[in-house]
């Protein structure tokens, strides 16, 4: 049975600030691609003019200024190409509520009457994932450190393209386990929940019955048997059946 192809598109960006209510906005979005489980090589990758000024203490955590921002295209320049990257897919993101309230603030502030999130694509928050394995969540950084990945990407400098990326190799990690028990189902036959269903166009089983002389030895052996033992199980229970 031909595996279904599974399209990942992993995930992150940088913003202004952690509210967009308060009116911030994306600056930057990295996307790497899997599918089923393996790098396709292919990315997305943006900078973008928040048309906002930056404190230095945002500007500390993604280390992109607003002099360098100034020439980058505005969120509605970028949207279509970066939909159409992302549509169909299953996104991957580390605390996804922050991630997706930002992309769906900015879909809304283009005025086009754009999608949401939700209705372009499905998403899986590995910051949850991370909850559910290891009892409370984690940090990214403390992720890639447990699966032992963290020397795989340079993070000398901070970005969403490089987050994104190291993210990838977090989450090939971190659902290893369920991707051996999927192929060992295939392998097996099986479905989903183990299952195995035979084909209902089967041939039917063959019934062969005894025949009467094997019927007549059956029964002197248990008379044999009765004779040292009493009464047999197999003569009570024909007679309960009878």
């Amino acid at each position: 049975m031909q595996q279904q192809e599974e399209r990942l598109i992993v995930l992150d960006t940088e913003t202004t600030g952690i509210d967009p209510k308060q009116g911030h906005r994306i600056v930057e979005i990295g996307c790497v691609e899997l599918v089923n489980r393996k790098f396709t090589g292919r990315t997305y990758h943006a900078y973008i003019n928040p048309q906002m000024h930056m404190e230095q203490e945002v500007i500390n955590v993604h280390g992109l200024t607003n002099e360098f921002l100034a020439d980058k295209p505005l969120f509605n320049q970028v949207v279509d190409e970066f939909i159409d990257f992302i549509k169909g897919g299953e996104l991957v993101i580390h605390n996804a509520r922050f991630d997706v309230g930002f992309m769906d603030h900015e879909f809304a502030m283009t005025r086009r009457g754009l999608p949401m999130t939700s209705d372009i694509c499905t998403v899986t928050d590995t910051l949850k994932t991370s909850r559910d394995e290891f009892g409370s969540p984690k940090t990214l950084d403390f992720l890639a450190k447990h699966y032992g990945v963290e020397k795989l990407v340079d993070r000398t400098y901070h970005g969403a393209l490089i987050d994104a990326q190291l993210l990838a190799y977090v989450y090939i990690e971190m659902t290893r386990y369920q991707n051996t028990l999927s192929l060992h189902q295939e392998q097996e036959g099986t479905q989903a929940d183990g299952i195995r269903r035979l084909s209902a166009n089967r041939p039917p089983l063959r019934v062969v019955s005894a025949s009467e002389q094997e019927l007549e030895a059956h029964d002197q052996r248990l008379s044999a048997i009765e004779s040292k033992a009493g009464k047999t199980i197999w003569r009570q229970e024909a007679t309960l059946d009878a």
